[in-house]
């Protein structure tokens, strides 16, 4: 199983936002910013969504994804990551991740009234990383 280069894991791991691009239903990408964490193997990237969200609807239908991670500190740092969603999680899970999700972005818990539908994580299992590091490309 490939690990994800420490790089990434770093920018995933810190308060910085991510863009995860899913495919439409006639192969037209679209892109939501999103909240992002990695698993403690450091195998999987994590996003936490709804079940009634767009992006869940497509990754149900097409596991690809694409996931641009960006320093919050640094814009010329970022890393850009093709993958497949290769498993969701729901439940207390799902609940525990979002909150811990919120204190990481926003020092406080998450809003729990603000659920419309079921919190799920996507996992994604990267098959391309690369990172920018300013001026620097790493393959």
């Amino acid at each position: 199983m490939a690990r994800i280069d420490p790089d990434v894991l770093e920018l995933a791991r810190g308060a910085n936002l991510a863009s995860l691009t899913t495919l439409m239903p006639g192969g037209a990408p679209v892109a939501s910013v999103v909240w992002v964490d990695a698993d403690e193997a450091g195998d999987r990237l994590l996003v936490n969504t709804e079940r009634h969200r767009l992006k869940y609807r497509n990754v149900l239908r097409d596991p690809r994804v694409h996931l641009l991670v960006v320093d919050h500190a640094d814009d010329g740092h970022y890393a850009s990551v093709r993958g497949v969603v290769d498993d969701h999680v729901f439940g207390q899970p799902a609940l525990d991740h979002i909150d811990r999700l919120a204190k990481k972005y926003t020092g406080t818990r998450f809003d729990d009234t603000r659920i419309v539908s079921e919190r799920v994580i996507l996992s994604v299992r990267p098959l391309h990383q690369r990172v920018r590091q300013s001026s620097v490309i790493v393959e």
